[in-house]
């Protein structure tokens, strides 16, 4: 075969699809890691989709420990790469300056800026002047805060590229260009290789047992033919390059978010990118074969606006010529985070793409932890934020992701207030009770497709989010529904769960060796429990319910559902076990407070009281006229059940239940109100309070785990922790200060210093004030020492007083729920 005559080898350890950046860091870094053994095959030519016109911004800051980690690892990289490969990079680490024009961007820079000092990246707060001081160009009467970050930086994206594709050779992968990989070959489930055409026009075939999909805007589709789902949708990316400016010099990098804008300075002239509030989505057809180092058509009626800003921001614009108007193609991502890891439904099918224009600034880092995970087997630290496990399978949907990315553009640019909501691509996936709630004030948002009724609007008042850091317009809605799960009895349709039925003659050997928990349990019996991975982290947190002896139903998160069903799935080994997604086939409607067994008993003849139905049971009710199936359980810290129903019986049970509620004072519930009241009960909440790289003693979460059983995946971590003791603790934080708001990633202060970020937060209408969870180093020290220490939160660069608590603040010994 030709291909094989050019030197293309029959066989790799590992395959990497596609010549940009992120292919480029993948393979570098698994040859870095020993896998010597590695191929890399791009299409055309290295760099030629996307990295070569990217603006190549490095910026450290991310709004998380882990993605600033890859950021920072990004940086230090590219700053290094030059002596290790001889490829000049460009990289200049000239800093950054973001300035606001509100007063909300100036708070959200603020909090920002305590983001960085949690995560040791050098950050200061400068005022205009000294905004005006290091930038003389920038117009800044209007400028109200800014911060400076020093050792962000900026460089030249195709080098980059090319430093690590020299990098990868040098340590013996291969690398070909102009052999387009036209297919991933499989069997009994996971990868055998890649079918690909040469240079020449040969056909040939390359056996791996690992494939990485770096395809850029082309892996959507290449994905799609392996029935692996990738979503993302390329857009158009505008950027302006004036003529020479006399005495530019090296600026640091400019963000000025509020008009959606960046400037950069390079070789004497001066850059203009734009994140337009409604992109131009790009390649819906399809790409054309033979796309190479291409632009898209200019658009000036497009980018006219941004222009106009610039032109008062940076007066340089209205008397330098126009040396390039740029507009080429980048992919973008339903929820603006790229993703990394193995597909869910092939095995040695990896992903690296989707880098929403970030790409620069995040390959090196992702390169590094993709290879880790794929060399070591587990990540090297917790990476649910792009984690491509994430994914649902509708969202590979063509009409979904072009209407989606039209938004997720100019997200990057948009005030990232909590509790945004997306606007775009909306309603695809509703609960049976949909109309029932919006016709009674609902007000949706969505996670993972769902819409879920996040609070309940009063007659008159308008269904919209106002957005601001404080108390947003639905405050006091939400403090009414919070009330009434604490006072009366509240109602949430809690659908969006993810329901999973194992089954089978083994489902029981099979649970017992993945959970954490004695899940042989009786018939009925609920059983609190997690998936841990062999270090001890938590990987799942979810209940199983034992239906029968052969059946258990698995109830998770909606937005972890993916992730679960991978997990259990590349768990089972040769048990007779069936695993199935039951989430459409029934809703959640729970009842809660402490007038809910009252609601129970007006709408059912069945015995609610503690001796026939005690906490932590299941089994079947009437309800209505229909048939429910009752878990008494809560994640809101009171008495309640958990109904579920099937679909074709909810509005009716739901309307029961409306009924007999209303002399009760049946009060409709958003989710926001079921989190301020987990939070005020301290119950830890997968992907920020807890993940796959928090211990689970340390979380808490002991209690969660059999002390008898042998035999399940970190049972050995688990004993060892136990001997050594605790290095950190999660501790429940309320602000004693109650106008202050608490929302993720405020600063945990312990007697002066900053000891780590709030994982989660939100506002505890029974307790008075904000509450916040998060963990405190604690090595060596008893429970009396971690609490004898003086706490603050760091909120924006004030700190607050903060009382601590090791137990719940919120009935601490479960009695209410008991009741």
């Amino acid at each position: 075969m030709k291909g094989r005559a050019m030197g293309i080898p029959v066989r790799a350890r590992a395959v990497v699809i596609g010549g940009g950046v992120s292919g480029c860091s993948v393979a570098y870094h698994l040859a870095k890691a020993g896998w010597t053994d590695v191929v890399l095959l791009e299409r055309k030519q290295l760099t030629s989709g996307t990295t070569w016109h990217a603006a190549g911004l490095i910026g450290q800051l991310r709004g998380s420990a882990n993605m600033t980690r890859l950021a920072k690892y990004s940086a230090d990289l590219y700053v290094k790469l030059e002596a290790e490969t001889g490829v000049a990079t460009g990289m200049r680490q000239v800093g950054s300056i973001s300035v606001a024009l509100t007063e909300h961007r100036r708070e959200e820079l603020l909090r920002q800026a305590t983001v960085a000092r949690i995560f040791g990246v050098d950050v200061a707060e400068i005022s205009p002047a000294q905004v005006k001081e290091m930038y003389p160009h920038l117009n800044v009467s209007d400028v109200v805060g800014a911060v400076h970050l020093p050792l962000d930086g900026q460089c030249d994206p195709a080098n980059i590229a090319m430093a690590l594709a020299k990098g990868a050779r040098m340590r013996g992968a291969q690398i070909f260009e102009h052999t387009k990989v036209v297919g991933v070959r499989q069997a009994g489930g996971r990868v055998t290789g890649v079918d690909y055409v040469s240079s020449d026009g040969e056909p040939g075939f390359i056996g791996a047992d690992v494939v990485v999909n770096c395809g850029g805007m082309w892996g959507r589709d290449l994905a799609a033919q392996s029935g692996v789902t990738l979503p993302l949708h390329a857009c158009e990316h505008f950027y302006l390059i004036t003529e020479p400016v006399e005495g530019l010099g090296h600026l640091p990098v400019l963000r000025v978010p509020d008009e959606c804008a960046y400037y950069k300075s390079d070789a004497g002239k001066m850059m203009i990118g734009a994140f337009e509030p409604k992109a131009k989505p790009w390649g819906m057809g399809g790409i054309r074969e033979d796309f190479m180092f291409d632009t898209l058509p200019e658009d000036w009626d497009h980018f006219m606006p941004i222009l106009e800003k610039a032109m008062d921001r940076m007066p340089l614009f209205q008397t330098s010529g126009i040396h390039t108007f740029f507009n080429g193609p980048e992919s973008f991502t339903p929820d603006d985070r790229y993703y990394l890891g193995e597909a869910p439904e092939l095995r040695g099918y990896w992903i690296a793409a989707g880098y929403n224009s970030v790409g620069i600034a995040g390959s090196g880092g992702a390169g590094m932890a993709l290879a880790s995970w794929i060399t070591e087997g587990e990540p090297p630290f917790d990476l649910w934020e792009v984690d491509i496990r994430r994914a649902q399978p509708f969202q590979r949907n063509r009409a979904y992701l072009k209407e989606r990315v039209s938004e997720t553009l100019g997200l990057l640019y948009a005030d990232h207030f909590p509790f945004r909501q997306v606007e775009t691509s909306r309603g695809v996936r509703r609960t049976p009770l949909h109309e029932h709630l919006k016709a009674r004030g609902a007000v949706f948002g969505e996670v993972a497709g769902w819409e879920r009724a996040n609070w309940f609007a009063r007659p008159g008042q308008e269904r919209e989010y106002r957005y601001d850091w404080k108390g947003q317009n639905w405050f006091e809605n939400q403090k009414a529904e919070h009330m009434a799960v604490r006072e009366g009895v509240g109602f949430f349709d809690m659908t969006s769960f993810g329901k999973i039925r194992v089954e089978g003659r083994d489902a029981c050997a099979f649970l017992n060796r993945v959970c954490s928990a004695e899940v042989d349990v009786p018939v009925g019996r609920i059983v609190y429990t997690m998936f841990l991975n062999a270090r001890g982290g938590i990987e799942a947190d979810l209940t199983v319910t034992r239906l029968s002896e052969t059946a258990f139903l698995l109830v998770v998160p909606g937005a972890t559902l993916q992730r679960n069903l991978a997990l259990l799935r590349r768990a089972r080994a040769d048990e007779f076990v069936v695993i199935t997604d039951m989430t459409a086939a029934e809703s959640v409607l729970c009842i809660m407070g402490p007038k809910a067994r009252d609601l129970m008993a007006a709408v059912s003849p069945d015995d609610f009281s503690n001796a026939a139905h005690p906490f932590g049971m299941a089994r079947e009710i009437e309800v209505g006229m229909g048939l429910a199936r009752a878990h008494r359980v809560t994640y809101v810290g009171e008495l309640g059940w958990e109904l579920y129903v099937s679909s074709d019986q909810t509005a009716h049970v739901f309307e029961a239940l409306e009924e007999a509620g209303a002399g009760l004072g049946l009060t409709l519930c958003g989710i926001h109100t079921l989190d301020s009241c987990r939070i005020e009960k301290a119950y830890r909440h997968w992907g920020h309070d807890i993940t796959d790289e928090d211990h689970v003693l340390e979380a808490g979460l002991g209690f969660a785990v059999s002390k008898k059983k042998a035999g399940f995946t970190g049972r050995d971590a688990v004993l060892r922790k136990a001997e050594a003791g605790l290095s950190r603790r999660m501790v429940q934080f309320r602000v004693e200060d109650p106008s202050v708001m608490l929302f993720h990633n405020e600063a945990i202060v312990r007697d002066g210093r900053i000891v780590g970020p709030v994982t989660s937060g939100n506002y505890g209408h029974f307790l008075g004030g904000a509450v916040g969870m998060g963990y405190v180093p604690c090595t060596g020290e008893s429970e009396a020492e971690v609490l004898a220490s003086r706490y603050e939160i760091e909120v924006a660069g004030v700190r607050h007083a903060a009382v601590a608590s090791l137990v719940p603040m919120h009935d601490p010994k479960s009695e209410r729920v008991r009741m």
